[in-house]
């Protein structure tokens, strides 16, 4: 059972599958408050800035999602 569960955590760590899964929620999430600021009437600078803070935190995510992978063969010493 043990040898089991380490198997599956190899899979799932190998799949990368936690960071996949936050990245596509937070796309999903960015979609939906892209969306609901298109469907405002007047949208107040408040709301833009909540807008934009949220899309900047989309670009941040990226970034650590990009740079949290397996090291590159320059990052391992190989060439």
């Amino acid at each position: 059972m043990r040898r089991a569960l380490l198997e599956a955590a190899e899979i799932v760590d190998a799949w990368r599958v936690v960071p996949r899964l936050m990245l596509a929620l937070y796309g999903l999430m960015c979609w939906h408050v892209a969306d609901w600021f298109m469907h405002l009437p007047d949208p107040s600078g408040t709301q833009a800035a909540f807008v934009s803070t949220i899309w900047g935190g989309a670009a941040a995510w990226f970034g650590l999602y990009v740079r949290s992978g397996p090291p590159g063969p320059q990052q391992r010493g190989g060439s």
